[in-house]
C-alpha cells in the first residue's frame, strides 16, 4: 500500500478511547486513515449488515493501517444476536389505530390492520396479560390482554404504521432463545478466522448466554457483552465476573426501558465494570445528529462528556461513521470534547468520585499505589510489561493522571489492550533481567513521546519476567536522555 502521509501518528493525549464503525460510508483505505489521524483508535465491524468478503477487506485494511503507522488497532466484530420480528402484510404495512385491538398468531397468511403472523413459537405461552410488545424500536406499544399457544391478543396503547419484518421487543419477559443464532455462529468463525480482536455478543440475558460463545473462540479473542436487555441489568454482576468488557447498548435498552431509567443505568454499569477492571463502552446515538449535520447538539456534546467524566474506557460512533455523512468529523468532533473534558480542573476529581477498592493481592496494592505515586510526583507515564495484559488492566482499572504505556511481546494482547483507557499500546521483544526492564523502558518512553531528559516514569512489571498473573515490582526511574542511543 503507499503511503502518501507521514507514518507517525503521536499518543492521543487523551485517555478515554474512540471505537468508530465501519460501513459504506468509512470503508475506504484513505477514509479509514483519515479516521484514524481524526482520533478513532478502535473499529467496529458490525455483523449485522454487509457479507463477510466485505468486512474481511475492512479488517484487511484495518491491519494495513496497522502496519504503515507502527501501532496496535483494536477491532471489535460486533454479532446481530436473535432477533424478534413480525411477518409480513399484505399490502406491506398496515395502520394499527390507538387504542385498537391487534393480534399476532401462528397464521402465516400476511397480515393487515387487525393481525399479523409472529414467526416466534417460543413467545406464545410465554407472554402473560399485561406484558408489553414494543414493536419498531417501541414507535408501536402494544399491551397484551390474552396469550395462548396460538395467538396474542393485544391492545395497541401506542398504534401507527407498522410493516413488513418490523423488529419486536419483550421487556417483561425472559425470553427463551440463546444469545447465538446459526448465523451468528457463522459470523463468529469468521471473526476468529480472520483475527478479530473483540466480539460484542447481543442479546446477553444471563451469564450463561456468554457459554457458547467462550467455546467456540477457543480462547482467541475477548469477549464484551453488550447490555441491552433488562433482564441483564438483574444479573449485571454475574454477567461482568465471566465477560472480558462490557458495552452500554442504549438503544435496545432505550427502548425497553423508560427513557429516564437509561442515564442512571449507564453509571451503575460503568462504575460496575470499572471495579472490576473490565473495559466498557458506551454506545449508540451519542452524535447521531452528525448523521447528517456537520455539527452536533449541544446535547450530545454533553451526553458525550458525561461517559467521558465517568471513566468509561471507550466511547463509540454508529451510523455516525458507518452511514453518516460525515463520518471524519463525527470522529474529530468526539476527540475534541473528550480532550476538552480531559483538561478541565475537576476532571481527575470526577472520574475518581466512585472510589475503586483494590483487592487484596500484591498486584492490585502495586497498582493502586501507581496512582497514589502518580498523583504525588510529576510522573510522566506509567509503564507496564505484560504477555497477558492483565496488568494493564489492573492499573488502568486506577485510573491513574498519567498516560499508561503498555510493552507486550504479544501483538495480539497489545490489540486487545489498546481499548483500555488511557493505554497506549506498544509491541516489543520480551525482557529477562531487572536491567533490561530499566532500559527498555526507559528507550520506548523516549522513543513514543512520553517524557524527555529529567523526566520520571514508573515502571510495572512481574518477577520472574515472562510469568504471567507475578506481578510484583514497581521501580521509579529518571530518564537521561541517552536512552535512544540503545535499541
Amino acid at each position: 500500500m503507499s503511503k502518501p502521509h507521514s507514518p507517525k501518528l503521536n499518543p492521543r493525549g487523551r485517555k478515554i478511547k474512540i471505537l468508530a464503525t465501519v460501513g459504506p460510508a468509512s470503508a475506504d483505505p484513505d477514509m479509514l486513515r483519515r479516521l484514524l489521524r481524526a482520533g478513532a483508535d478502535a473499529f467496529r465491524v458490525n455483523l449485522s449488515h454487509g457479507d463477510h468478503a466485505t468486512h474481511a477487506e475492512t479488517i484487511k485494511n484495518v491491519r494495513a493501517l496497522e502496519k504503515e503507522f507502527n501501532r496496535p488497532i483494536t477491532v471489535l466484530c460486533d454479532l446481530q444476536g436473535p432477533k424478534l420480528r413480525v411477518g409480513s402484510f399484505k399490502d406491506g404495512e398496515a395502520r394499527i389505530p390507538h387504542g385498537g385491538r391487534f393480534t399476532l398468531d401462528r397464521n402465516e397468511t400476511p397480515g393487515d390492520e387487525t393481525r399479523v403472523f409472529l414467526p416466534h413459537p417460543e413467545l406464545f405461552g410465554l407472554m402473560a396479560k399485561g406484558h408489553r410488545l414494543l414493536i419498531n424500536d417501541g414507535k408501536i406499544r402494544l399491551r397484551v390482554e390474552t396469550a395462548d399457544a396460538e395467538a396474542i391478543v393485544c391492545t395497541a396503547e401506542i398504534g401507527g404504521v407498522i410493516s413488513d419484518r418490523k423488529g419486536v421487543n419483550v421487556p417483561d419477559a425472559e425470553v427463551p432463545i440463546p444469545a447465538l443464532t446459526d448465523k451468528d455462529r457463522r459470523d463468529l468463525a469468521f471473526a476468529m478466522e480472520h483475527g478479530a480482536d473483540w466480539i460484542g455478543l447481543s442479546f446477553v440475558q444471563r451469564p450463561e448466554d456468554l457459554a457458547e460463545a467462550r467455546r467456540l473462540m477457543h480462547g482467541r479473542g475477548a469477549l464484551c457483552a453488550k447490555i441491552e436487555k433488562p433482564q441483564a441489568i438483574k444479573r449485571l454482576d454475574a454477567i461482568l465476573e465471566l465477560a472480558d468488557g462490557v458495552m452500554v447498548a442504549r438503544g435496545d435498552l432505550g427502548v425497553e426501558l423508560n427513557p429516564e431509567e437509561v442515564p442512571p443505568l449507564q453509571k451503575r454499569i460503568v462504575y460496575a465494570a470499572r471495579s472490576l477492571g473490565k473495559p466498557v463502552i458506551v454506545a449508540t446515538q451519542m452524535l447521531e445528529s452528525m448523521i447528517e449535520s456537520p455539527a452536533p447538539t449541544r446535547a450530545e456534546v454533553s451526553d458525550v462528556a458525561n461517559a467521558v467524566y465517568d471513566g468509561a474506557d471507550a466511547i463509540m460512533l454508529s451510523a455516525e461513521t458507518a452511514a453518516g455523512m460525515w463520518p471524519e468529523e463525527a470522529v474529530a468532533m468526539m476527540d475534541r470534547i473528550a480532550v476538552q473534558v480531559e483538561n478541565d480542573e475537576s476532571y481527575a476529581a470526577r472520574v475518581h468520585f466512585h472510589e475503586t477498592i483494590p483487592d487484596t493481592t500484591t498486584a492490585d496494592a502495586i497498582s493502586h499505589a501507581c496512582m497514589t505515586m502518580a498523583a504525588t510526583l510529576p510522573i510522566k507515564a506509567v509503564v507496564v510489561f505484560t504477555d497477558s495484559g492483565s496488568t494493564a488492566r489492573r492499573v488502568a482499572r486506577e485510573r491513574p493522571q498519567t498516560p499508561l504505556m503498555v510493552l507486550t511481546p504479544s501483538v495480539k494482547t497489545a490489540r486487545r489492550v489498546a481499548l483500555l483507557w488511557g493505554a497506549h499500546a506498544v509491541t516489543t521483544r520480551d525482557i529477562g533481567s531487572f536491567e533490561e526492564m530499566v532500559a527498555k523502558g526507559k528507550r520506548m518512553a523516549l522513543r513514543h513521546g512520553f517524557g524527555q531528559a529529567g523526566s520520571k516514569l514508573i515502571m510495572v512489571a512481574g518477577v520472574p519476567f515472562g510469568v504471567p498473573g507475578a506481578t510484583n515490582l514497581m521501580h521509579v526511574v529518571t530518564l537521561s536522555g541517552d536512552e535512544l542511543d540503545g535499541r
